[in-house]
């Protein structure tokens, strides 16, 4: 239903990233598929939490968060549980979107498993980018221009 979807900051940042190629072909690198579900996180929300959300897709999906001291976008890759990995033992209770991230940002590529998974999934981070990193958003790069606006509708209609 259009009109019902919150707009977090999050998403416009998300959104302002996959209007560009750069960001489309960026991602394209890391596993991205063109409506691939992205889940959008805070960084002090349970993990727990957010994977729940990852589990709704049943396939792999894109977790995004923004690092609140940097206002940097921060995007993983989470591929569905697989059999074929070794069980791992169950992340903590405690453990944090952010926390989890920042441990990617030293590993880049994590087994990991939620206590209501049965088998383990792999997450990694993308890398940051510059195109991943603007603080435009489409309103800016797209601004319509307001002096002078009203005049040339008014002459417009004026020579008919």
């Amino acid at each position: 239903m259009p009109g019902r979807i919150v707009r977090t900051q999050t998403a416009i940042r998300v959104a302002d990233f996959l209007a560009t190629r750069e960001g489309k072909a960026h991602l394209a690198d890391y596993c991205w598929t063109p409506g691939m579900p992205i889940v959008m996180t805070q960084p002090t929300e349970s993990l727990n939490d957010a994977m729940g959300m990852v589990s709704i897709h049943g396939r792999a999906v894109l977790v995004a968060m923004l690092d609140p001291q940097t206002d940097e976008l921060h995007l993983m890759h989470v591929t569905v549980p697989q059999p074929a990995l070794q069980v791992a033992k169950p992340s903590s209770d405690r453990l944090t979107v952010g926390e989890f991230f920042h441990r990617l940002g030293t590993e880049l590529m994590t087994e990991f498993r939620m206590k209501f998974w049965k088998h383990t999934a792999v997450a990694h981070k993308i890398p940051a980018c510059a195109a991943m990193q603007s603080q435009n958003t489409a309103t800016a790069r797209y601004s319509l221009p307001t002096k002078g606006l009203k005049p040339v509708l008014a002459t417009a209609a004026s020579s008919r």
